[in-house]
């Protein structure tokens, strides 16, 4: 018995095995437009030396993402999407709908757990990238006044801040925070030219206090404390994309 009366419990009768699968907000996303339009992909199960491969290809019209920034630039989603299997454990998992009469029904109870990951390819990096941008962008609130603004303020030339900017970088001699998102772009353009680097070299490149860059590179990279390029940063597998054969220092 539930809250909302009874559950109809012919799915357990019937013994369906249902799989759980967590896959990315954006393929959701795409699938959520395609309602109604017919199939969203397809899904394909093979054997590999006894070894079960799953994977799903997005149907190539839901391929393209719109951005709803200032650029309105449209990038393409990956179509492959390799599973990841994981065991249930010692879980009992279970699947109900609920109808539009509010009354609960049991589909069937959860017998494999999946994860649904994108191929990484040049299409994967862009998107990346836009979600990034997209994170990046400041949030903007509105807010109802209860009386007039008599603090005037006056704006400020956008070149005198960067004359200031410049002199400050001279007279103290240390390095100024420049924007996350301009960072990030210089940091992708060095890691698609060398695959690891120590933070002597990205400091270099970036021109920004270590803290800064530390905190920036710990989003998208992995610190390698061990083997042979100890000591030296790379990007994420999700972000890692090499032309040919993969690069190194």
């Amino acid at each position: 018995m539930s809250d909302k009366g009874e559950v109809d419990l012919t799915g357990a009768k019937q013994n369906t095995g249902v799989w759980l699968v967590k896959v990315p907000k954006y393929l959701s996303q795409q699938w959520a437009k395609s309602t109604g339009r017919g199939e969203v992909g397809k899904l394909r199960i093979a054997k590999n030396q006894g070894k079960t491969e799953v994977s799903f290809t997005l149907n190539e019209e839901l391929t393209n993402i719109q951005d709803t920034g200032e650029k309105s630039t449209t990038v393409k989603a990956p179509r492959d999407h390799p599973f990841t299997m994981q065991s249930v454990g010692g879980q009992t998992l279970a699947v109900f709908t609920e109808s539009s009469s509010d009354k609960l029904a049991l589909e069937g109870v959860v017998v494999q757990r999946a994860e649904c990951r994108p191929a990484v390819s040049e299409n994967y990096m862009k998107l990346k990238r836009l979600q990034i941008e997209e994170s990046s962008k400041p949030v903007r609130l509105s807010q109802q006044l209860d009386k007039a603004v008599t603090t005037n303020y006056k704006p400020v030339a956008n070149h005198i801040y960067n004359v200031e900017y410049d002199k400050k970088k001279k007279e103290e001699g240390k390095r100024a925070r420049a924007d996350k998102q301009q960072v990030l772009d210089m940091l992708f353009s060095a890691f698609e030219k060398h695959q690891y680097y120590n933070i002597k070299d990205l400091v270099d490149i970036t021109k920004q206090p270590v803290t800064y860059l530390k905190e920036i590179l710990r989003d998208i990279g992995v610190y390698n404390v061990k083997g042979t390029h100890k000591n030296t940063w790379e990007l994420r597998p999700e972000y890692r994309h090499y032309q040919g054969e993969e690069k190194s220092d």
